[in-house]
């Protein structure tokens, strides 16, 4: 939000430094982005969250500097002088959604000249970034920027009407031909709907945009003349023939413009405004002070009264505010008539009568004890009779039972609705940094989820292993999507505008963007490059809403059973007792001779695999790549975080090394099975070590595994004939149940 210093000086004394303003709206909560000086003024830009709408205008900057400075806030009365021509014989409004458009009101004025607009006018909307176009829209635009409530003024000769829907020309002020009069006997028709299907509209870029089912169109008796609070359309906007004016002022669905405006790519300051909604009691003043403005600088008659149509504005519900809570926040203690003086200048209406009406039993906090024994100070409880002391009737406060404020938010800040809200208000007038540092604010133990924990000591091993986390987008171009998606083979779910160009798909796996970041790297030579992400996936469901399952995407140049290892680390780490099994892969890009599917509690937790040749091309990698990708739910459910001891044992181990040769299709993990059930409780280690193919030693589709197994007793000293004996064993079951040969 661009402020004008001298703007911003016709609502408030600004008697203070630049800098100093800078600093106390920073301590505010608006953040101060930078100074620039625009022909003799200052345009100081302002952070203003979502949650502040009624500070993008210069009003709302005021207010906020009249209550920290305890200035005079002086704001425009706003009273254009009215003809005898009443409005409802001029135009009509007819809302047909609701749901779109919650309020809606016109005013017109006819006679008026176009031209440009003046000197100081023109200075003010350059300094906040507006290029002056003609006196009417200009104003519009100023009283944007003065109070944040969107204004649109329609050409009225262009509308069509009621009755007879052409343009009727008769002779103007000036003698020239006019195009419509504003006669009764034609009433022009503002009608706001949905779009019919297949409509479209050009707005005032000169675009034309195709239009959807849930926009909000502001049409005449004939079509569309503005996309609501985005745009006005080319047809009606103010021209230098232009005579007569039609103002609107209205109220819209803030998730329909934020959707329309980014369906259309068509932003603009108004939806800016309405996306984060508008003052609905600030609509009126608006209309009037554009009218006022328009008649002071173009001239002409505005007809009587104004077409008002749509919901009122709610009532505002009251928030009350506990002095003990309050101090109990803040950590200090704020003097009850600085915090009514505080929120009485923000706008907030105190409800008189409730003062002392807190919430809850009678206040301890406030200095009323409970006491059996009946001592000065206190309320005998037994026989129910008070007694009150010197002190407490020198401070009649104490005597409220939880003293409190009951305070009626403004219009304008739709974002006070809690008590807390309130104190946050006294916190940040009163100033952050009159809280001395020592204060004793209570802390509230804090509870980590059970998610966090465990991606913790995920990112923990990842990282001791050499790996570097990786952030990258979850929209990609559509080359990417097809590249690689071991989920599903749905088609990717398509964004109407893309994040970046091309990128109009979310991603259905991490490791295309991993690979990319990858070839990235190795063009910039970096000698390492082994990368892991945290993130959702996107995977389509038909007509309902996607899955987002999060998951742990790898990326890296070492070899498949390194990064199998690394999978397998951090199932270790985080104590899966249930088994985890390997099986084919299945994925085109992955190397069947070195890839696997995880199946865990009979689904599929995730895939490790190397990348084929054709892979690599595809990824347009120069060196070997292999990749792993694993659901993060089923372990964050699985995982046992709590720490146990275990007494380990003062005997020696002893390991026995086994190469087994196996049929190809003999998979690792039912040989492995296979050890671990024939070792029994001795065994305390089973250590995979290599696979070796060689068809002239080995044979045609023979491979040879390669593992260990460490062995250790906890009552004696394990023997060496005791070790040979399981290993003979375990040779023995895979030769039988697998086909297995000991390779000597």
């Amino acid at each position: 939000m661009l402020v004008s210093w001298n703007w911003l000086k016709q609502y408030v004394p600004l008697d203070m430094p630049l800098e100093e303003l800078q600093r106390r709206l920073t301590l505010s909560g608006l953040n101060h982005e930078g100074t620039a000086e625009v022909a003799g003024d200052m345009a100081i830009d302002l952070e203003v969250t979502s949650n502040r709408p009624d500070c993008l205008g210069h009003i709302g900057i005021a207010r906020e500097v009249a209550v920290l400075w305890n200035h005079a806030l002086t704001i425009p009365a706003a009273n254009p002088r009215e003809s005898k021509t009443p409005v409802d014989s001029l135009v009509s409004v007819r809302i047909e959604c609701p749901d779109l458009c919650l309020r809606y009101t016109a005013r017109a004025i006819r006679g008026v000249k176009i031209g440009p607009s003046p000197q100081w006018m023109a200075r003010r909307l350059e300094t906040v970034g507006l290029t002056p176009i003609n006196n009417v829209v200009d104003i519009s635009n100023y009283v944007l920027m003065e109070c944040g409530q969107p204004l649109h003024t329609f050409d009225f000769g262009k509308l069509g009407n009621k009755g007879d829907r052409s343009n009727l020309p008769h002779s103007g002020p000036s003698g020239a031909a006019h195009k419509l009069d504003l006669s009764p006997l034609f009433p022009r028709e503002i009608v706001v709907r949905r779009p019919l299907l297949g409509e479209t509209t050009e707005a005032i870029d000169h675009k034309t945009y195709q239009l959807g089912p849930e926009m909000c169109m502001i049409c005449d008796g004939k079509a569309p003349v503005a996309i609501g609070g985005v745009m006005g359309g080319a047809q009606t906007e103010i021209s230098p023939d232009t005579r007569d004016v039609l103002i609107e002022a209205a109220e819209f669905d803030p998730v329909s413009i934020r959707n329309t405006a980014r369906l259309l790519n068509l932003h603009s300051d108004s939806s800016y405004r309405f996306e984060r909604r508008v003052d609905p009691e600030g609509l009126d003043w608006a209309s009037r002070r554009c009218c006022e403005l328009i008649l002071d600088l173009a001239g002409g008659e505005l007809a009587r009264g104004i077409v008002d149509v749509g919901r009122p504005p709610r009532k505002r519900e009251p928030i009350v505010l506990r002095f003990s809570q309050l101090q109990r926040i803040l950590g200090i203690e704020v003097p009850a008539e600085r915090v009514r003086e505080i929120l009485i200048s923000l706008g907030n209406v105190e409800e008189t009568g409730k003062q002392g009406l807190g919430i809850g039993d009678w206040g301890l906090d406030s200095g009323i004890g409970v006491q059996g024994s009946g001592e000065s100070g206190g309320c005998e409880a037994a026989s129910g009779k008070s007694h009150i002391s010197n002190q407490q009737l020198s401070n009649p406060q104490s005597l409220i039972p939880n003293p409190s404020l009951t305070m009626v938010p403004p219009s304008w800040r739709r974002d006070l609705t809690r008590e807390i809200d309130l104190i946050e208000e006294v916190g940040r007038i009163h100033g952050y940094d009159a809280i001395p540092e020592d204060v004793g604010v209570p802390m509230v133990p804090s509870a980590r989820r059970r998610e966090d924990r465990v991606l913790e000591k995920v990112r923990h091993v990842l990282t001791a292993c050499g790996f570097d986390e990786a952030v990258t987008l979850s929209a990609v171009d559509r080359h990417t999507s097809e590249s690689l998606s071991p989920w599903t083979d749905a088609e990717p779910l398509r964004s109407a505008l893309p994040v970046v160009r091309g990128a109009d798909r979310l991603r259905r796996s991490l490791l295309p963007s991993l690979l990319a970041a990858r070839r990235a790297n190795e063009a910039l030579a970096n000698p390492i490059i082994e990368l892991f992400e945290i993130a959702k996936a996107y995977l389509p469901q038909g007509a309902e809403l996607p899955r987002e399952p999060l998951l742990l995407g790898i990326a890296g140049g070492r070899d498949y059973p390194a990064v199998k290892g690394v999978v397998e680390a951090i199932l270790r780490e985080l104590k899966i007792a249930e088994p985890v099994e390997a099986e084919e892969a299945g994925i085109a890009q992955l190397d069947t001779a070195a890839s696997c599917r995880l199946r865990f509690r009979g689904q599929t937790l995730g895939y490790v695999g190397r990348l084929t040749d054709d892979a690599l091309k595809q990824f347009d990698l120069r060196g070997p790549a292999t990749v792993a990708e694993v659901r993060l739910a089923p372990l964050i459910e699985a995982a046992d975080l709590m720490p146990r001891c275990v007494e380990q044992s003062s005997y020696p181990a002893v390991t026995r090394d086994l190469n087994l040769v196996v049929a190809e299709s003999v998979r690792w993990a039912d040989v492995a099975a296979t050890a671990r059930r024939e070792a029994g409780p001795c065994l305390e280690t089973l250590q995979y070590r290599d696979t070796y193919r060689d068809e002239k030693r080995l044979g045609v589709d023979r491979k040879s595994l390669l593992f260990s197994i460490v062995l250790r007793s906890g009552e004696c000293t394990f023997t060496n004939q005791q070790a040979d004996e399981i290993r003979e064993r375990i040779v023995a079951a895979c030769r039988s149940e697998h086909g297995a040969e000991l390779r000597t």
